[in-house]
């Protein structure tokens, strides 16, 4: 299968190296565009007021990969490559492995998330993949589970256009307790910014955050109860596979709003 993968971590990160190896090594015909440096939680943000430039990079990836450095966010990534990188459209384009869960609303600032889902806007069935642990260096079990979704989308295509995003838990391979489909749930977090002071004595802030609490997503989204979150399942070390879609438009809302009158006059 002809692959194009990218990131939000750089080149230089382990997770990308670790997921385009191993696929090539599997055969794949493997092709790297990501961002020269960490561009994390950039979201789908698009590079429009200055020109955008991508080297080759040797020496990282497997002999059979072709890798460029951009210098970019993900979504300009995955946008140069398909439209003057690649001679060819890919199969399927996989974004990761991320450094970090993108779970609940986290993939709405996900520059993961938003590479794949470049892919998807051009019509191409696309893969996020993330490792649940912001420490954890073995990317090894995600890429083995890269390897076999892959393998299974080969064998039977996605019935329709959508993205996987896919959260690997942070443990040994078997110690993997099974591979679960899921929605999205919500996660709520306390944003702290820390305040302090440089050294020309000017004030500036830091943004942390911190989860406080995994919630419920509400009935009215018109999703099926009986599916487990996604935020739920990775903590008994199941991968979770939510399919994503780019339409953002709020069934409910659109039938509630659908008898609202308006007078002009």
């Amino acid at each position: 299968m002809k692959l194009l993968i990218s990131n939000d971590d750089g080149i230089s990160a382990l997770g990308i190296r670790t997921l385009a190896n191993c696929l090539a090594e599997a055969g794949h015909h493997v092709t790297v565009v990501c961002p020269d440096r960490e561009r994390s939680a950039t979201g789908h943000g698009l590079t429009l007021q200055q020109p955008i430039r991508a080297e080759i990079v040797e020496s990282i990836f497997h002999p059979a990969v072709k890798a460029w450095a951009c210098d970019g966010t993900p979504s300009d990534c995955v946008k140069l490559a398909l439209w003057a990188l690649l001679e060819s459209p890919p199969d399927l384009v996989l974004s990761g492995v991320n450094q970090g869960a993108n779970l609940g609303t986290e993939i709405l600032y996900s520059g993961t998330v938003s590479a794949a889902m470049e892919g998807l806007i051009e019509g191409i069935p696309s893969v996020a993949l993330s490792l649940a642990s912001h420490i954890s260096r073995d990317f090894q079990p995600a890429a083995n589970f890269a390897k076999i979704l892959v393998d299974q989308l080969t064998a039977k295509p996605l019935p329709e256009l959508m993205l996987l995003n896919v959260n690997i838990p942070s443990v040994k391979w078997d110690e993997i307790a099974g591979v679960t489909i899921t929605r999205q749930g919500i996660r709520r977090y306390v944003d702290v910014f820390d305040q302090r002071v440089d050294p020309r004595g000017k004030t500036y802030y830091w943004l942390t955050g911190e989860v406080i609490e995994d919630v419920e997503p509400p009935e009215g989204l018109n999703l099926p109860q009986n599916i487990p979150t996604d935020v739920h399942v990775i903590r008994k070390n199941f991968i979770s596979i939510t399919p994503l879609q780019y339409n953002l438009t709020y069934a409910t809302g659109l039938q509630e709003l659908s008898t609202w009158e308006f007078s002009l006059t």
